[in-house]
């Protein structure tokens, strides 16, 4: 017991359209300057932007910063199996 993970909540944090801290990440999928894929507590999350880039990155505390101009961002309740279809599907 005393090995467990202590992770936070699922949370996002956004401050003015420029920079978005979550918890409760537990993996990042994909990653580059105008998209990131990430596994959350509560599914599939991706975000669309310009200029993007990881300001933290803590998967022990399933914490994360994310720099940039955000456009959007989208969750899926999807498994992990449906990732690339999810994927494929927001970069068409």
């Amino acid at each position: 017991m005393a090995d467990e993970k202590k992770r936070t909540r699922h949370t996002v944090s956004m401050e003015e359209r420029e920079r978005i801290r979550m918890g409760g990440v537990l993996e990042v999928l994909s990653f580059d300057e105008e998209g990131v894929m990430l596994e959350t507590d509560c599914g599939l999350m991706m975000l669309k932007g310009t200029g993007l880039h990881m300001g933290k990155l803590d998967l022990d505390a399933g914490e994360v910063t994310i720099e940039g101009l955000f456009d959007s961002i989208t969750y899926s309740d999807g498994t992990l199996s449906d990732k690339h279809s999810f994927l494929g599907k927001l970069f068409r």
